[in-house]
């Protein structure tokens, strides 16, 4: 995977916050000339992300570092399975270490929760989505590690996509106001997606009355609410997104509404990172 200049930024970053000055316990107890081999391994089971990048902080540090890949981000995990093994300065390996296994642990979370909300609905034709709810700087990773996970990305960012929530619909001047700000974009930016937010069935029957909407956000609706919803937008080509009190148990009886989308900010904001880990194989060269 090629990887972005700011995630090199990134990573630049991580390593001079974790380095700083130097590395003393590797200066003053790990030999200049040792050489080793490692592995990174899983120590519980989960879904990957983050292959690349984890490579990307060992050549970073040390460009002597040879790095075999084992594993590939969306590959499924089990314990001792090993994602990637490495050979070099064993000193340098040791200076990488924490700062790889953070991005790896953190991003093998993400893909792991998402694929615990995409096996939920699987079957019913409901996409999982991401939320902007991300750790700042952090997004592509994230993002990247819940489409590793089997989920859909949602907006990048305020740049790609209009969403119009309860916070701008006071400012947006009632539904003649969303259509001639719906029909503005479309001159300036043809083919952009635009989604409404609706907090009631009657704000949903309004805005399927607009021309150029693509999704419309139902935001935390009750089932029945929903499956109304679902019946108004039928034959409109208008996609609905399920958004607000989402978890894991309730995906099922969500997704049986015929949502198209479910949306949840807990795929980023709030996950448990995977438990992996550097061991080294006891082998010197």
């Amino acid at each position: 995977m090629e990887l972005p200049a700011e995630v090199h930024e990134l990573i630049r970053l991580a390593l001079a916050e974790d380095i700083g000055a130097g590395d003393v316990t590797v200066r003053y107890f790990v030999p200049a000339e040792a050489r080793a081999r490692a592995v990174i391994l899983a120590k519980e089971p989960g879904v990957l992300a983050g292959v690349a990048l984890a490579e990307a902080v060992f050549q970073a540090v040390d460009p002597g570092i040879t790095v075999v890949v084992k594993k590939s981000d969306g590959d499924r995990l089990e314990v001792k399975d090993v994602v990637l093994e490495l050979s070099g300065p064993a000193g340098s390996i040791l200076t990488a270490e924490r700062t790889a296994l953070n991005f790896l642990q953190r991003l093998s979370g993400i893909a792991t929760q998402t694929a615990a909300y995409v096996k939920a609905v699987a079957g019913t034709g409901t996409g999982i989505l991401d939320t902007r709810k991300t750790t700042p700087g952090w997004r592509w990773l994230e993002k990247a590690a819940v489409r590793a996970g089997g989920g859909t990305n949602h907006r990048i960012g305020l740049y790609d996509m209009v969403m119009v929530k309860d916070n701008h619909l006071p400012k947006a001047g009632g539904l003649t106001g969303l259509q001639a700000g719906i029909a503005a974009l479309q001159v300036v930016h043809p083919g952009m997606k635009v989604e409404l937010e609706a907090d009631t069935v009657e704000q949903v029957r309004a805005f399927l009355t607009l021309r150029g909407v693509s999704f419309i956000l139902l935001d935390n609706m009750s089932l029945e609410e929903m499956s109304e919803c679902v019946g108004l937008a039928q034959g409109s080509g208008v996609k609905l997104e399920a958004s607000g009190g989402i978890t894991l148990e309730r995906l099922p009886e969500i997704a049986a509404t015929g949502v198209d989308f479910i949306s949840s900010g807990a795929l980023t904001h709030s996950v448990k990172a995977l438990d992996l880990s550097l061991d080294f194989s006891g082998t010197e060269f």
